[in-house]
Protein backbone atom coordinates (compact mmCIF):
# COMPACT_ATOMS: atom_id res chain seq x y z
CA UNK A 1 0.00 0.00 0.00
CA UNK A 2 1.60 3.52 -0.85
CA UNK A 3 1.40 5.81 1.65
CA UNK A 4 0.86 9.40 1.12
CA UNK A 5 2.30 11.88 3.00
CA UNK A 6 0.70 15.43 0.84
CA UNK A 7 -2.56 15.06 -1.00
CA UNK A 8 -2.79 14.58 -4.59
CA UNK A 9 -2.75 17.99 -6.74
CA UNK A 10 -3.54 16.05 -9.75
CA UNK A 11 -6.00 13.22 -10.48
CA UNK A 12 -3.97 9.89 -9.93
CA UNK A 13 -3.97 7.74 -12.54
CA UNK A 14 -6.26 4.90 -12.15
CA UNK A 15 -6.70 2.20 -14.67
CA UNK A 16 -8.34 -0.28 -12.84
CA UNK A 17 -10.48 1.73 -10.85
CA UNK A 18 -11.55 3.45 -14.29
CA UNK A 19 -13.16 -0.11 -15.49
CA UNK A 20 -15.43 -0.52 -12.70
CA UNK A 21 -18.92 1.43 -13.29
CA UNK A 22 -20.72 -0.42 -10.83
CA UNK A 23 -20.09 -3.24 -8.28
CA UNK A 24 -20.71 -5.75 -10.67
CA UNK A 25 -17.56 -4.92 -12.59
CA UNK A 26 -15.81 -5.20 -8.95
CA UNK A 27 -17.33 -9.02 -8.73
CA UNK A 28 -15.68 -9.69 -12.02
CA UNK A 29 -12.17 -8.74 -11.47
CA UNK A 30 -9.85 -11.47 -9.94
CA UNK A 31 -9.45 -11.08 -5.84
CA UNK A 32 -5.56 -10.89 -6.81
CA UNK A 33 -6.12 -7.48 -8.41
CA UNK A 34 -8.57 -5.89 -5.19
CA UNK A 35 -5.23 -5.15 -3.70
CA UNK A 36 -4.23 -2.83 -6.77
CA UNK A 37 -7.89 -1.26 -6.68
CA UNK A 38 -8.06 -0.57 -3.17
CA UNK A 39 -4.52 1.31 -3.53
CA UNK A 40 -5.93 3.15 -6.48
CA UNK A 41 -9.51 3.98 -4.83
CA UNK A 42 -7.29 5.34 -1.72
CA UNK A 43 -5.50 7.63 -4.40
CA UNK A 44 -8.50 8.92 -6.08
CA UNK A 45 -10.54 9.53 -2.99
CA UNK A 46 -7.65 11.90 -1.74
CA UNK A 47 -7.76 13.88 -4.84
CA UNK A 48 -11.32 14.19 -4.82
CA UNK A 49 -12.07 15.14 -1.18
CA UNK A 50 -8.90 17.92 -1.67
CA UNK A 51 -10.81 19.63 -4.45
CA UNK A 52 -14.20 19.44 -2.78
CA UNK A 53 -13.82 19.46 1.13
CA UNK A 54 -15.68 16.56 3.65
CA UNK A 55 -15.38 14.08 5.56
CA UNK A 56 -12.57 11.58 4.82
CA UNK A 57 -10.77 10.16 7.46
CA UNK A 58 -13.16 7.66 7.88
CA UNK A 59 -13.51 6.87 4.82
CA UNK A 60 -9.33 5.95 3.67
CA UNK A 61 -9.86 3.65 6.95
CA UNK A 62 -12.63 1.74 5.05
CA UNK A 63 -11.09 1.32 1.57
CA UNK A 64 -10.59 -2.32 2.20
CA UNK A 65 -13.64 -3.26 3.88
CA UNK A 66 -15.72 -1.75 1.32
CA UNK A 67 -13.68 -3.52 -1.36
CA UNK A 68 -15.03 -6.64 0.33
CA UNK A 69 -18.08 -5.85 0.91
CA UNK A 70 -18.96 -5.24 -2.63
CA UNK A 71 -16.93 -7.67 -3.81
CA UNK A 72 -18.43 -10.85 -1.25
CA UNK A 73 -21.76 -9.60 -1.31
CA UNK A 74 -24.28 -9.25 -4.61
CA UNK A 75 -24.98 -5.64 -4.19
CA UNK A 76 -27.36 -3.60 -4.39
CA UNK A 77 -29.67 -7.07 -3.80
CA UNK A 78 -27.88 -7.28 -0.52
CA UNK A 79 -28.22 -4.42 1.63
CA UNK A 80 -25.69 -2.36 3.10
CA UNK A 81 -26.70 0.02 5.72
CA UNK A 82 -24.15 2.46 6.60
CA UNK A 83 -23.84 4.40 9.96
CA UNK A 84 -23.53 7.73 10.30
CA UNK A 85 -21.97 7.88 6.63
CA UNK A 86 -19.14 9.11 7.03
CA UNK A 87 -16.88 6.55 5.63
CA UNK A 88 -19.63 6.12 2.46
CA UNK A 89 -17.13 8.39 0.01
CA UNK A 90 -15.48 5.07 -0.89
CA UNK A 91 -18.68 3.28 -1.38
CA UNK A 92 -19.85 6.47 -3.62
CA UNK A 93 -17.31 6.36 -5.85
CA UNK A 94 -17.94 1.69 -6.74
CA UNK A 95 -21.61 1.97 -6.96
CA UNK A 96 -21.92 4.71 -9.94
CA UNK A 97 -20.74 8.34 -8.43
CA UNK A 98 -17.08 8.60 -9.22
CA UNK A 99 -16.91 11.19 -12.27
CA UNK A 100 -19.12 13.13 -9.81
CA UNK A 101 -17.21 12.98 -6.25
CA UNK A 102 -16.15 16.61 -7.95
CA UNK A 103 -20.05 17.95 -6.76
CA UNK A 104 -19.28 16.75 -3.21
CA UNK A 105 -21.69 19.14 -0.75
CA UNK A 106 -22.32 21.41 -3.83
CA UNK A 107 -25.92 22.22 -4.71
CA UNK A 108 -27.43 20.02 -7.24
CA UNK A 109 -24.14 17.65 -6.72
CA UNK A 110 -23.93 14.45 -4.66
CA UNK A 111 -25.02 14.38 -0.58
CA UNK A 112 -21.89 13.92 1.66
CA UNK A 113 -23.86 10.73 3.51
CA UNK A 114 -26.07 8.16 1.69
CA UNK A 115 -29.01 8.82 0.21
CA UNK A 116 -31.77 7.03 -1.06
CA UNK A 117 -32.97 9.39 -3.84
CA UNK A 118 -29.52 9.48 -5.18
CA UNK A 119 -28.19 5.71 -5.39
CA UNK A 120 -30.42 1.97 -5.41
CA UNK A 121 -27.29 1.23 -3.60
CA UNK A 122 -27.80 3.55 -0.70
CA UNK A 123 -30.81 1.85 0.95
CA UNK A 124 -31.27 3.62 4.17
CA UNK A 125 -30.49 7.44 4.57
CA UNK A 126 -28.47 8.51 7.62
CA UNK A 127 -26.36 10.79 9.06
CA UNK A 128 -27.03 10.34 12.85
CA UNK A 129 -25.11 7.73 14.90
CA UNK A 130 -26.21 4.87 15.43
CA UNK A 131 -28.95 3.94 13.56
CA UNK A 132 -27.95 1.66 11.22
CA UNK A 133 -28.79 -2.00 13.62
CA UNK A 134 -31.86 -1.23 13.83
CA UNK A 135 -32.93 0.18 10.65
CA UNK A 136 -30.86 -3.59 9.07
CA UNK A 137 -32.88 -5.10 11.40
CA UNK A 138 -36.02 -3.93 10.18
CA UNK A 139 -35.13 -4.28 6.60
CA UNK A 140 -34.20 -8.00 7.57
CA UNK A 141 -37.36 -8.31 9.05
CA UNK A 142 -39.12 -7.36 5.79
CA UNK A 143 -37.73 -9.43 3.63
CA UNK A 144 -38.18 -12.57 6.02
CA UNK A 145 -42.03 -10.90 5.89
CA UNK A 146 -41.82 -10.98 2.03
CA UNK A 147 -39.69 -14.56 1.25
CA UNK A 148 -36.78 -12.67 0.22
CA UNK A 149 -32.91 -14.71 1.14
CA UNK A 150 -30.91 -11.65 0.35
CA UNK A 151 -28.23 -10.66 3.14
CA UNK A 152 -28.62 -7.58 4.94
CA UNK A 153 -25.60 -5.95 6.21
CA UNK A 154 -25.05 -3.25 8.68
CA UNK A 155 -21.86 -1.44 9.50
CA UNK A 156 -21.17 0.13 12.52
CA UNK A 157 -18.48 1.94 14.14
CA UNK A 158 -17.02 1.11 17.77
CA UNK A 159 -17.96 5.18 18.30
CA UNK A 160 -21.78 4.50 17.20
CA UNK A 161 -22.02 1.45 19.20
CA UNK A 162 -21.71 3.14 22.16
CA UNK A 163 -24.84 4.87 21.73
CA UNK A 164 -27.82 3.33 23.29
CA UNK A 165 -30.08 2.48 20.46
CA UNK A 166 -27.39 0.85 19.42
CA UNK A 167 -27.48 -1.70 22.52
CA UNK A 168 -31.71 -1.75 21.62
CA UNK A 169 -30.76 -3.03 18.34
CA UNK A 170 -28.58 -5.29 19.68
CA UNK A 171 -30.91 -6.58 22.43
CA UNK A 172 -34.20 -7.19 20.07
CA UNK A 173 -32.10 -8.61 17.33
CA UNK A 174 -31.14 -11.94 18.85
CA UNK A 175 -34.81 -12.28 20.45
CA UNK A 176 -35.87 -11.93 16.71
CA UNK A 177 -33.72 -13.92 15.46
CA UNK A 178 -33.32 -11.70 12.16
CA UNK A 179 -30.90 -12.97 9.59
CA UNK A 180 -28.80 -10.07 10.16
CA UNK A 181 -25.30 -9.48 9.54
CA UNK A 182 -23.61 -6.32 11.88
CA UNK A 183 -20.03 -5.91 10.85
CA UNK A 184 -18.29 -4.09 14.12
CA UNK A 185 -15.93 -1.26 12.49
CA UNK A 186 -13.44 -0.74 15.29
CA UNK A 187 -10.84 2.23 14.71
CA UNK A 188 -11.19 3.38 18.55
CA UNK A 189 -12.54 6.12 18.09
CA UNK A 190 -15.74 8.33 16.82
CA UNK A 191 -14.90 12.31 16.46
CA UNK A 192 -13.31 12.72 19.45
CA UNK A 193 -11.73 9.88 21.38
CA UNK A 194 -13.58 7.27 22.54
CA UNK A 195 -14.62 6.88 25.86
CA UNK A 196 -16.48 4.42 28.10
CA UNK A 197 -16.87 0.78 29.09
CA UNK A 198 -17.60 -0.54 25.60
CA UNK A 199 -14.86 1.22 24.27
CA UNK A 200 -12.50 -0.53 26.76
CA UNK A 201 -13.54 -3.69 26.10
CA UNK A 202 -12.75 -3.39 22.75
CA UNK A 203 -9.44 -2.11 23.23
CA UNK A 204 -8.66 -5.22 25.25
CA UNK A 205 -9.72 -7.79 22.14
CA UNK A 206 -6.85 -9.63 20.91
CA UNK A 207 -5.25 -8.28 17.62
CA UNK A 208 -6.69 -12.50 15.64
CA UNK A 209 -9.37 -14.99 16.47
CA UNK A 210 -9.99 -16.76 19.52
CA UNK A 211 -11.97 -18.29 21.79
CA UNK A 212 -15.34 -16.71 21.55
CA UNK A 213 -16.20 -17.80 25.57
CA UNK A 214 -17.59 -15.10 27.41
CA UNK A 215 -14.53 -12.74 28.63
CA UNK A 216 -12.58 -12.84 26.05
CA UNK A 217 -13.18 -11.34 22.44
CA UNK A 218 -16.64 -11.76 21.37
CA UNK A 219 -17.82 -12.89 24.39
CA UNK A 220 -20.30 -9.84 25.03
CA UNK A 221 -21.88 -9.85 21.58
CA UNK A 222 -22.10 -13.86 22.51
CA UNK A 223 -23.82 -13.09 25.38
CA UNK A 224 -26.37 -11.06 23.38
CA UNK A 225 -26.99 -13.50 20.68
CA UNK A 226 -25.27 -13.17 18.52
CA UNK A 227 -22.18 -15.40 16.63
CA UNK A 228 -19.60 -13.14 16.67
CA UNK A 229 -16.49 -14.06 14.43
CA UNK A 230 -12.59 -11.41 14.94
CA UNK A 231 -11.30 -9.50 15.40
CA UNK A 232 -10.09 -9.30 12.06
CA UNK A 233 -7.41 -6.67 10.25
CA UNK A 234 -9.74 -4.21 8.33
CA UNK A 235 -6.64 -4.02 5.51
CA UNK A 236 -6.11 -7.58 4.81
CA UNK A 237 -8.39 -8.16 1.90
CA UNK A 238 -8.15 -11.96 1.91
CA UNK A 239 -8.50 -12.25 5.63
CA UNK A 240 -11.57 -10.02 5.25
CA UNK A 241 -13.10 -12.02 2.52
CA UNK A 242 -12.82 -15.03 4.50
CA UNK A 243 -14.90 -13.52 6.94
CA UNK A 244 -17.15 -12.15 5.42
CA UNK A 245 -17.96 -15.69 3.10
CA UNK A 246 -18.16 -17.63 6.27
CA UNK A 247 -20.35 -14.94 8.45
CA UNK A 248 -22.39 -15.06 5.16
CA UNK A 249 -22.98 -18.45 5.35
CA UNK A 250 -24.39 -18.87 8.84
CA UNK A 251 -28.20 -18.19 9.95
CA UNK A 252 -29.57 -15.40 12.19
CA UNK A 253 -27.56 -12.52 13.89
CA UNK A 254 -24.11 -12.24 13.46
CA UNK A 255 -21.44 -9.82 14.05
CA UNK A 256 -17.87 -9.54 12.80
CA UNK A 257 -15.13 -7.41 14.43
CA UNK A 258 -13.05 -5.94 11.96
CA UNK A 259 -10.12 -3.71 13.60
CA UNK A 260 -9.08 -0.81 11.10
CA UNK A 261 -7.27 2.42 11.07
CA UNK A 262 -8.73 5.75 10.21
CA UNK A 263 -7.04 7.54 8.15
CA UNK A 264 -4.79 4.82 6.59
CA UNK A 265 -2.71 6.11 3.69
CA UNK A 266 -2.41 9.40 4.76
CA UNK A 267 0.18 10.05 7.09
CA UNK A 268 -1.22 13.06 8.44
CA UNK A 269 -4.48 11.75 8.96
CA UNK A 270 -3.30 8.37 10.70
CA UNK A 271 -1.12 11.02 12.97
CA UNK A 272 -3.88 13.15 14.02
CA UNK A 273 -7.43 11.44 12.94
CA UNK A 274 -9.40 13.74 15.43
CA UNK A 275 -8.40 16.72 13.58
CA UNK A 276 -8.14 15.10 9.75
CA UNK A 277 -11.60 14.07 10.69
CA UNK A 278 -12.84 16.02 7.65
CA UNK A 279 -11.02 17.96 4.87
CA UNK A 280 -11.57 21.60 4.01
CA UNK A 281 -11.49 22.02 0.23
CA UNK A 282 -7.84 22.90 -0.67
CA UNK A 283 -6.91 26.04 -2.47
CA UNK A 284 -4.55 26.31 -5.46
CA UNK A 285 -1.49 27.30 -4.96
CA UNK A 286 -0.48 30.94 -5.76
CA UNK A 287 -3.75 32.15 -4.48
CA UNK A 288 -3.52 35.59 -1.95
CA UNK A 289 -6.81 35.69 -0.31
CA UNK A 290 -6.74 36.87 3.08
CA UNK A 291 -7.18 34.07 5.76
CA UNK A 292 -10.40 34.44 8.05
CA UNK A 293 -10.41 36.35 10.65
CA UNK A 294 -11.88 36.00 13.87
CA UNK A 295 -12.92 33.19 15.97
CA UNK A 296 -15.47 31.07 15.29
CA UNK A 297 -19.10 31.14 17.14
CA UNK A 298 -16.92 27.66 18.81
CA UNK A 299 -14.38 29.31 20.06
CA UNK A 300 -16.40 32.09 21.51
CA UNK A 301 -18.09 29.61 23.70
CA UNK A 302 -14.98 27.53 24.64
CA UNK A 303 -13.47 30.64 25.97
CA UNK A 304 -16.58 31.73 27.77
CA UNK A 305 -16.90 28.12 29.41
CA UNK A 306 -12.99 28.25 30.44
CA UNK A 307 -13.28 32.07 31.67
CA UNK A 308 -16.45 30.59 33.65
CA UNK A 309 -15.14 27.76 35.34
CA UNK A 310 -12.26 29.63 36.53
CA UNK A 311 -14.74 32.14 38.20
CA UNK A 312 -17.22 29.27 39.46
CA UNK A 313 -16.06 25.61 40.79
CA UNK A 314 -19.77 24.68 40.45
CA UNK A 315 -19.68 24.49 36.57
CA UNK A 316 -19.67 21.46 34.74
CA UNK A 317 -19.04 20.98 31.33
CA UNK A 318 -20.99 18.10 29.00
CA UNK A 319 -20.51 16.74 25.42
CA UNK A 320 -21.55 13.94 23.75
CA UNK A 321 -18.49 13.03 21.82
CA UNK A 322 -17.85 16.35 20.12
CA UNK A 323 -15.56 17.65 22.27
CA UNK A 324 -12.91 19.26 19.46
CA UNK A 325 -16.49 20.18 17.33
CA UNK A 326 -17.67 21.82 20.35
CA UNK A 327 -14.29 23.14 21.37
CA UNK A 328 -14.01 21.87 24.71
CA UNK A 329 -10.03 20.40 24.59
CA UNK A 330 -9.36 23.17 26.38
CA UNK A 331 -11.61 22.96 29.25
CA UNK A 332 -11.17 19.41 29.38
CA UNK A 333 -7.58 19.85 30.22
CA UNK A 334 -7.57 22.29 32.56
CA UNK A 335 -10.71 20.95 34.34
CA UNK A 336 -10.69 16.75 33.84
CA UNK A 337 -13.02 16.76 37.22
CA UNK A 338 -15.35 18.55 35.65
CA UNK A 339 -15.37 17.29 32.56
CA UNK A 340 -17.54 14.64 31.09
CA UNK A 341 -17.54 13.52 27.04
CA UNK A 342 -20.20 11.17 27.55
CA UNK A 343 -19.72 9.30 24.12
CA UNK A 344 -22.51 9.42 21.20
CA UNK A 345 -25.21 9.45 24.14
CA UNK A 346 -27.35 12.66 23.39
CA UNK A 347 -30.48 11.49 26.14
CA UNK A 348 -28.03 10.62 28.47
CA UNK A 349 -26.05 13.82 28.01
CA UNK A 350 -29.04 15.76 29.10
CA UNK A 351 -30.47 13.92 32.02
CA UNK A 352 -26.55 13.90 33.64
CA UNK A 353 -27.20 17.50 33.10
CA UNK A 354 -30.48 16.95 35.18
CA UNK A 355 -29.37 14.74 37.72
CA UNK A 356 -25.81 16.86 38.33
CA UNK A 357 -28.42 20.61 38.58
CA UNK A 358 -30.57 18.48 41.86
CA UNK A 359 -26.82 18.24 43.03
CA UNK A 360 -25.97 21.72 43.15
CA UNK A 361 -23.37 21.73 40.15
CA UNK A 362 -24.59 24.40 37.59
CA UNK A 363 -24.09 22.03 33.66
CA UNK A 364 -23.29 23.56 30.58
CA UNK A 365 -24.31 21.10 27.36
CA UNK A 366 -22.40 21.50 25.14
CA UNK A 367 -24.74 20.19 21.82
CA UNK A 368 -25.19 20.71 18.02
CA UNK A 369 -28.49 21.79 17.19
CA UNK A 370 -29.38 18.87 14.76
CA UNK A 371 -28.14 16.37 18.05
CA UNK A 372 -30.45 17.87 20.70
CA UNK A 373 -33.12 16.62 18.75
CA UNK A 374 -32.54 13.26 19.51
CA UNK A 375 -32.55 14.05 23.18
CA UNK A 376 -36.51 15.86 22.97
CA UNK A 377 -37.77 14.00 25.46
CA UNK A 378 -35.09 14.66 28.01
CA UNK A 379 -34.70 18.19 27.33
CA UNK A 380 -39.12 18.22 28.35
CA UNK A 381 -39.25 15.39 30.89
CA UNK A 382 -35.92 15.55 32.94
CA UNK A 383 -34.59 19.35 33.01
CA UNK A 384 -37.66 21.57 31.89
CA UNK A 385 -40.71 20.01 33.69
CA UNK A 386 -38.37 20.30 36.60
CA UNK A 387 -37.46 24.28 36.13
CA UNK A 388 -33.36 22.81 36.95
CA UNK A 389 -30.42 25.29 36.29
CA UNK A 390 -29.19 23.59 33.17
CA UNK A 391 -27.43 25.54 30.30
CA UNK A 392 -27.91 24.20 26.27
CA UNK A 393 -24.61 25.64 24.29
CA UNK A 394 -26.46 25.17 21.11
CA UNK A 395 -23.81 25.10 18.68
CA UNK A 396 -24.31 24.75 14.02
CA UNK A 397 -27.61 26.39 14.14
CA UNK A 398 -28.34 27.16 11.23
CA UNK A 399 -27.48 25.91 7.52
CA UNK A 400 -24.31 23.99 7.24
CA UNK A 401 -22.85 22.73 3.75
CA UNK A 402 -23.46 18.72 4.91
CA UNK A 403 -26.99 19.27 4.12
CA UNK A 404 -30.96 17.94 6.03
CA UNK A 405 -28.89 15.75 8.55
CA UNK A 406 -26.97 18.29 9.95
CA UNK A 407 -28.73 21.45 9.30
CA UNK A 408 -29.81 22.90 12.67
CA UNK A 409 -33.24 24.56 11.64
CA UNK A 410 -36.27 23.27 13.96
CA UNK A 411 -34.55 23.80 17.53
CA UNK A 412 -36.62 26.78 17.87
CA UNK A 413 -39.85 25.06 16.78
CA UNK A 414 -39.19 22.03 18.89
CA UNK A 415 -38.26 24.15 21.77
CA UNK A 416 -39.87 26.76 22.03
CA UNK A 417 -43.33 25.47 23.07
CA UNK A 418 -41.42 24.08 26.11
CA UNK A 419 -42.34 25.89 29.57
CA UNK A 420 -39.74 27.11 31.33
CA UNK A 421 -37.27 27.34 28.74
CA UNK A 422 -35.49 30.27 28.02
CA UNK A 423 -34.19 30.45 24.54
CA UNK A 424 -31.70 33.20 23.14
CA UNK A 425 -30.03 33.81 19.80
CA UNK A 426 -27.13 36.23 19.57
CA UNK A 427 -26.38 37.90 16.41
CA UNK A 428 -22.45 38.52 16.54
CA UNK A 429 -19.35 38.05 18.20
CA UNK A 430 -20.07 39.85 21.86
CA UNK A 431 -23.76 39.11 22.04
CA UNK A 432 -22.73 35.42 22.03
CA UNK A 433 -20.43 36.21 25.05
CA UNK A 434 -23.16 38.38 26.74
CA UNK A 435 -26.48 35.49 26.46
CA UNK A 436 -24.07 32.77 27.49
CA UNK A 437 -23.36 34.92 30.44
CA UNK A 438 -27.45 35.24 30.81
CA UNK A 439 -28.32 32.10 30.17
CA UNK A 440 -25.56 30.87 32.90
CA UNK A 441 -27.14 33.41 35.35
CA UNK A 442 -30.50 32.19 34.88
CA UNK A 443 -31.51 30.04 37.25
CA UNK A 444 -33.84 27.72 35.37
CA UNK A 445 -33.13 26.03 31.81
CA UNK A 446 -31.58 28.45 29.11
CA UNK A 447 -30.70 27.49 25.78
CA UNK A 448 -28.38 29.92 23.44
CA UNK A 449 -28.06 28.74 19.81
CA UNK A 450 -25.24 30.08 17.63
CA UNK A 451 -24.21 29.41 13.91
CA UNK A 452 -21.38 27.45 12.57
CA UNK A 453 -17.95 29.77 11.42
CA UNK A 454 -17.31 33.54 12.08
CA UNK A 455 -19.87 35.79 12.81
CA UNK A 456 -19.67 39.68 11.31
CA UNK A 457 -16.42 40.79 13.05
CA UNK A 458 -17.48 42.47 16.59
CA UNK A 459 -15.12 43.14 19.15
CA UNK A 460 -15.74 41.27 21.88
CA UNK A 461 -16.06 43.71 24.76
CA UNK A 462 -18.31 41.68 27.50
CA UNK A 463 -16.78 39.72 30.38
CA UNK A 464 -19.37 38.91 32.79
CA UNK A 465 -22.12 41.45 31.72
CA UNK A 466 -25.38 39.75 31.71
CA UNK A 467 -29.08 41.71 29.95
CA UNK A 468 -32.39 41.34 31.61
CA UNK A 469 -34.43 37.80 30.65
CA UNK A 470 -36.48 39.19 27.46
CA UNK A 471 -34.77 42.76 26.40
CA UNK A 472 -33.70 43.13 23.04
CA UNK A 473 -31.71 46.26 21.51
CA UNK A 474 -32.69 48.65 18.81
CA UNK A 475 -30.22 49.12 16.42
CA UNK A 476 -31.72 51.26 13.49
CA UNK A 477 -34.90 54.07 13.68
CA UNK A 478 -36.40 54.34 10.49
CA UNK A 479 -39.91 54.80 8.97
CA UNK A 480 -43.15 52.20 8.13
CA UNK A 481 -41.14 49.29 7.94
CA UNK A 482 -39.39 47.42 11.22
CA UNK A 483 -37.38 44.78 10.56
CA UNK A 484 -37.04 42.23 13.25
CA UNK A 485 -34.02 39.85 13.72
CA UNK A 486 -33.03 36.48 15.38
CA UNK A 487 -29.49 35.53 15.84
CA UNK A 488 -27.43 35.32 12.47
CA UNK A 489 -29.54 37.10 10.47
CA UNK A 490 -29.82 40.48 12.34
CA UNK A 491 -26.65 41.36 10.47
CA UNK A 492 -28.34 41.01 7.18
CA UNK A 493 -31.32 42.65 8.47
CA UNK A 494 -29.21 45.89 9.36
CA UNK A 495 -27.97 46.12 6.31
CA UNK A 496 -31.34 45.81 4.44
CA UNK A 497 -32.48 48.50 6.81
CA UNK A 498 -29.85 51.25 5.64
CA UNK A 499 -31.20 50.53 2.15
CA UNK A 500 -34.70 50.70 3.07
CA UNK A 501 -34.77 53.42 5.58
CA UNK A 502 -36.07 50.73 8.18
CA UNK A 503 -35.96 50.86 11.62
CA UNK A 504 -33.99 47.36 13.17
CA UNK A 505 -34.38 45.04 16.23
CA UNK A 506 -32.70 42.37 17.59
CA UNK A 507 -34.44 40.36 19.34
CA UNK A 508 -31.87 37.89 21.20
CA UNK A 509 -34.66 36.25 22.77
CA UNK A 510 -37.12 34.04 21.29
CA UNK A 511 -38.69 32.91 24.44
CA UNK A 512 -39.60 35.57 26.12
CA UNK A 513 -39.81 38.01 23.57
CA UNK A 514 -39.47 41.49 24.44
CA UNK A 515 -43.03 42.58 24.50
CA UNK A 516 -42.71 46.34 25.60
CA UNK A 517 -39.80 46.50 22.33
CA UNK A 518 -42.65 44.86 20.04
CA UNK A 519 -45.21 47.14 21.23
CA UNK A 520 -43.32 50.06 19.84
CA UNK A 521 -42.46 48.50 16.93
CA UNK A 522 -46.22 48.27 16.15
CA UNK A 523 -47.43 51.21 17.20
CA UNK A 524 -44.89 52.76 14.70
CA UNK A 525 -44.66 50.79 11.87
CA UNK A 526 -46.96 50.13 9.23
CA UNK A 527 -45.23 46.35 8.39
CA UNK A 528 -43.08 43.70 10.70
CA UNK A 529 -40.97 42.09 9.13
CA UNK A 530 -39.21 38.85 11.15
CA UNK A 531 -35.97 38.06 9.64
CA UNK A 532 -34.93 34.41 11.27
CA UNK A 533 -32.16 31.43 10.09
CA UNK A 534 -34.76 28.82 10.52
CA UNK A 535 -38.07 27.38 9.22
CA UNK A 536 -40.89 29.43 8.81
CA UNK A 537 -43.06 27.01 10.53
CA UNK A 538 -42.94 27.08 14.37
CA UNK A 539 -39.98 29.54 14.36
CA UNK A 540 -39.62 32.79 16.45
CA UNK A 541 -41.51 34.75 13.79
CA UNK A 542 -44.36 32.64 14.40
CA UNK A 543 -44.00 33.32 18.15
CA UNK A 544 -44.38 37.19 16.74
CA UNK A 545 -47.44 36.48 15.17
CA UNK A 546 -48.66 35.03 18.29
CA UNK A 547 -48.06 37.98 20.34
CA UNK A 548 -49.91 40.09 17.57
CA UNK A 549 -53.16 38.12 17.66
CA UNK A 550 -53.03 37.75 21.43
CA UNK A 551 -52.79 41.58 21.92
CA UNK A 552 -55.16 42.19 19.08
CA UNK A 553 -52.76 44.28 16.57
CA UNK A 554 -53.67 44.14 13.49
CA UNK A 555 -50.04 44.97 11.77
CA UNK A 556 -49.01 44.18 8.49
CA UNK A 557 -46.79 40.95 9.52
CA UNK A 558 -44.14 39.20 7.11
CA UNK A 559 -42.52 36.50 8.21
CA UNK A 560 -38.78 35.50 6.36
CA UNK A 561 -37.07 32.13 6.98
CA UNK A 562 -36.57 28.61 5.67
CA UNK A 563 -39.30 27.17 3.87
CA UNK A 564 -41.10 24.20 4.52
CA UNK A 565 -38.60 21.86 3.27
CA UNK A 566 -35.31 19.91 4.29
CA UNK A 567 -32.95 21.92 2.92
CA UNK A 568 -29.97 21.01 -0.09
CA UNK A 569 -26.33 20.60 0.78
CA UNK A 570 -24.57 23.43 -0.49
CA UNK A 571 -22.76 26.39 0.68
CA UNK A 572 -24.62 27.96 3.15
CA UNK A 573 -24.71 31.51 2.00
CA UNK A 574 -25.68 30.17 -1.22
CA UNK A 575 -28.42 28.53 0.15
CA UNK A 576 -29.26 31.76 2.46
CA UNK A 577 -29.22 34.48 -1.00
CA UNK A 578 -31.33 31.04 -2.45
CA UNK A 579 -34.37 31.37 0.33
CA UNK A 580 -34.08 35.17 0.09
CA UNK A 581 -32.41 35.51 3.15
CA UNK A 582 -29.29 37.80 2.48
CA UNK A 583 -29.83 41.61 2.12
CA UNK A 584 -30.45 41.59 -1.31
CA UNK A 585 -33.43 38.65 -0.90
CA UNK A 586 -34.84 41.23 2.05
CA UNK A 587 -34.90 44.34 0.29
CA UNK A 588 -36.78 42.54 -2.25
CA UNK A 589 -39.30 40.83 -0.17
CA UNK A 590 -39.83 44.26 1.72
CA UNK A 591 -40.27 45.89 -1.21
CA UNK A 592 -42.61 43.52 -2.60
CA UNK A 593 -44.79 43.57 0.38
CA UNK A 594 -44.86 47.04 0.71
CA UNK A 595 -45.90 47.75 -3.38
CA UNK A 596 -48.75 45.03 -2.84
CA UNK A 597 -50.19 46.81 0.64
CA UNK A 598 -50.01 50.27 -1.45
Amino acid sequence: MRQYDELPEKRPPTPLLDRISAPADLRALPAGSLRTLADELRAYLLWSVAQTGGHFGAGLGVIELTVALHYAFETPAAALVWDVGHQTYPHKILTGRRERMLSMRQQQGLAPFPDRDESPFDVFGTGHSSTSISAAMGLALARGLAGDPAPVVAVIGDGAMTAGMAFEALNHAAHSGANLLVILNDNAMSISPNVGGLSQYLARQQPQGGDNSPGVPGGLFEELGFRYRGPVDGHDLDALLAALRAAQAEPGPRLVHVITRKGRGYGPAERNPFGLHALTKIEPRGRNEPAPSGPKYCNLFGQWLLDTAERDPRLVGITPAMREGSDLVAFSERFPERYHDVAIAEQHAVTLAAGLACGGAKPVVAIYSTFLQRAYDQLVHDVALQNLDVTFALDRAGLVEDGPTHAGIFDLAFARCIPNLVIMAPADENETRLLLNTAYAHPGPALVRYPRGRGPGTPVTADTETVPIGQGRRLRAGSRVALLGFGSRVQAALEAGETLDASVVDLRFVKPLDHDLLAQMAASHDLLVTVEEHVIAGGAGAGVNEWLAASGRRNAIMNLGLPDVFPEHGDPEALLAAAGLDTDGIVKAVRARLEALG
